[in-house]
Parts: C-alpha cells; structure tokens; sequence
C-alpha cells in the first residue's frame, strides 16, 4: 500500500492480545490506527504507547454487542481521519462449556459477538472502504474447521466467520475491495480467562499446550502481511496448518488426537 502515512486502519478488539498487537503492527509499518474496544484505559494506554514510538493513533471505544456503538464508532473515525482503508474485525470471545450443558443465552451471546458483530462491523466499514479500494480482515480460528468439544458455540461462531469471508469474496468482485479470512491456530490471548458472560478471572490457567501457543507479535506479523498481500483465506501457525489437515485427510485421527487433550471449563 502506498502513502501509508496516510492510510487509516480500524482494529477492533484492540485492547489485548492479538488485536493490541495489529496495532503495534500498522503503526509500526507507518499507517494512522483507529483503536477500539470496550476497555477505554487499555486503550488509551496503548494510544500513548505508539505515539510514544512515533505514531498515530485515535481511540474509540466500541462493543460489537452493540450495533448502533458500532456504527457511531465509524462515523467518529471518518470525522476524525476522513478515510478508512483497512478494517481489522478481530474483536471476539469464546463461551465454552459442552453443548448438552450451553444455554440459549450462551448460544445467543457466542454468535451475536462473533458473528453479528463482526458482521456489522464490516456493513458500517464498507461504503468507506469502497472510496478506497481497501482492505478487510476477518479474524476466524482453525477451530473453523475442526471438532470443538467444550468449544462447538465458538467453533460454530469461527465457521460462519468463513462462510462470511466466502461470501464476501464474491459479493465485493469488482468493488476494488479484498477480504481476507485469518485462522490462526494457539496465539497468546486473554481468551481462556474470560467467562461465558465476559468476566474476566486473571487466575485462570489456559489448557491450551504451551509449547504450540504463538505470541501474539509473532501472529500480527503474517496477518498484516496476508492482508496487505489480499489473500483470501489464510491458515497460520505449524500446527494448525496440521491440524487442518489431519482433519480433512485423516478426520478419525484428528478426533482421537482432540478427545485426548485438555478441554476449557465453562
């Protein structure tokens, strides 16, 4: 992308984990990054730090539970900035816990953040992006494609977050704007230490194996690149390329290797 001192990137979720880190990422590439989330002194915090380092950022808290947050946040970010060319809709949670034990509200609270959420973020964001030939990300799991025992809301929500990226790619043929779908495997998150009604519990521990777990930094690297390089859909990290597919060519191994390993608590 050319002129980047000039181009504007909306990240959601921006607050912690892999979204903090496709801030540090852009900024760092020299692009201005619009900062969103529901936790305002994360993000100034970050805000500071990268105009600390030389960059520009603006912060504007948003829940994507909230459509009309959503669509205010995009009318203050082009206020402000005037253009949109990258949006990043990586804000998401997981509700765990087994599908004989999950509640309608569970359900309900899982695809309305992951899925509508993410959804509307990119509605409000399009005509935008459209005047720009810009740039979508969607971030979505290798869980998309994957048995999820404990995780089937979260797995359900990170497949319709493909099927939107499909679909997508065909719907904005010839708009000049990419969607590129992200799944990552295990990247360091806050994930396992949120609850199903997003409290957050720091004494948690993440039953996620340790040795496979990518730092966040790490992610953020090939995810801007695969955005900026407009790929369509882009699986990372070593073993969720594998596990991928182990579950497409060898799915009774893949079941075997999943009913054996540490499962998240609800």
């Amino acid at each position: 992308m050319k002129n980047s001192k000039e181009n504007v990137v909306w990240i959601t979720g921006a607050s912690s984990g892999i979204g903090k880190a496709l801030a540090r990422e852009w900024a760092g590439l020299g692009y201005k990054v619009v900062l969103s989330a529901r936790r305002r002194d994360l993000l100034e915090e970050l805000a500071a730090e990268i105009a600390a380092s030389g960059g520009e950022a603006l912060v504007i808290p948003c829940d994507i539970l909230d459509e009309s947050g959503i669509e205010m946040a995009v009318e203050q970010l082009i206020l402000a900035w005037g253009r949109m060319d990258v949006v990043m809709a990586n804000a998401g949670f997981g509700v765990f816990g087994s599908i004989e034990n999950l509640t309608a509200k569970d359900w309900s609270r899982q695809l309305q953040g992951n899925v509508t959420g993410l959804a509307l973020t990119v509605k409000y964001a399009l005509p935008h992006l459209k005047k720009t030939g810009g740039r979508i990300g969607l971030v979505g799991s290798v869980g998309a494609f994957l048995p999820n025992p404990n995780l089937s809301a979260y797995g359900a929500s990170k497949a319709a977050v493909h099927s939107i990226g499909l679909s997508l790619q065909v719907e904005l043929m010839g708009t000049g704007v990419s969607c590129t779908t992200l799944h990552p495997g295990f990247v360091a998150s806050e994930i396992a230490r949120m609850d199903n009604d997003g409290v957050w519990h720091p004494e948690r521990t993440d039953p996620r194996p340790a040795n496979l777990i990518w730092p966040a930094e790490k992610a953020a690297k090939v995810m801007v690149r695969a955005v900026i390089r407009r790929k369509r859909n882009y699986v990372f990290t070593a073993h969720g390329r594998l596990f991928v597919g182990l579950q497409r060519w060898l799915p009774g191994v893949m079941r075997t290797i999943i009913s054996k390993s540490p499962k998240p608590d609800s």
